[in-house]
């Protein structure tokens, strides 16, 4: 059988490949970084890496993805009897934590994405999935449209703390905390908005969208004018929207 590896290694392939691309990551632009750059920079063969990961953009994946478990196997059992807005400031303070090693990778790869308008939507993508378990976390129901758009809500406030975050050098990060405060305390009237129009909307749903396939869809435009709550409609799709 043909050697896939030119490591013997302790470290599995997967996290080797994470690891080496957030280094790469934090030293030069996303455009710039070959995939066998990669390999040589995990110690690995250009076929173990392609069997690990199939782009840069499964990588990237990957990498949210572990922030998001470390985030949820740190819960706090000592605020499960919290109100959401304080559950939600602790999980979001954690990932920020979590993040901070890597905070030169995270702002090259919002750069990135300012300059990439298909990364942006695939790291959008890639975000509302993330605050989808944040809210979970933090005993938010997720599901149905209203689910959705909480989560893109909440992953186009948490993009906005980020750029904060990414030019915050106080230890205390009292500018982050400040603006992850302010955009909760946003998102709760939002969410409380829209919990409402959900509830009374449900008997008019129910009588005229049954079965589904006879109520089509509205347009992008229309969509976007009529989103419920007190957010502005930028709010909900911000182009800047990190997955972290």
């Amino acid at each position: 059988m043909a050697k896939t590896s030119k490591t013997t290694g302790a470290e599995p392939p997967r996290e080797a490949v994470i690891a080496a691309f957030m280094a790469l990551l934090a030293e030069k632009p996303l455009r710039e970084i070959g995939l066998a750059e990669i390999a040589e920079k995990a110690g690995l063969s250009l076929a173990a890496l392609r069997q690990a990961f199939g782009s840069k953009f499964e990588i990237i994946a990957a990498f949210v993805k572990d922030i998001d478990t470390a985030v949820l196997e740190g819960i706090d059992a000592d605020l499960k009897d919290q109100p959401v807005k304080e559950k939600l400031f602790d999980l979001l303070m954690r990932r920020l934590d979590l993040l901070g090693p890597h905070k030169a990778a995270v702002a090259a790869l919002a750069r990135a994405a300012r300059q990439d308008g298909a990364l942006a939507m695939g790291l959008n993508r890639l975000a509302v999935r993330s605050h989808q378990w944040m809210l979970a976390a933090a005993g938010v129901e997720t599901g149905g449209p209203g689910g959705a758009l909480k989560a893109q809500g909440m992953a186009a406030i948490f993009a906005r703390v980020v750029r904060v975050w990414l030019d915050d050098d106080d230890p205390a990060l009292a500018r982050t905390m400040k603006a992850l405060d302010e955009g909760l305390a946003r998102a709760g009237r939002a969410a409380q908005t829209l919990d409402t129009v959900e509830r009374l909307t449900a008997p008019l749903r129910s009588l005229f969208c049954a079965p589904r396939s006879f109520c089509p869809s509205r347009g992008r435009d229309e969509r976007r004018e009529t989103r419920p709550g007190s957010w502005r409609g930028d709010d909900f799709r911000d182009p800047h929207v990190t997955p972290v």
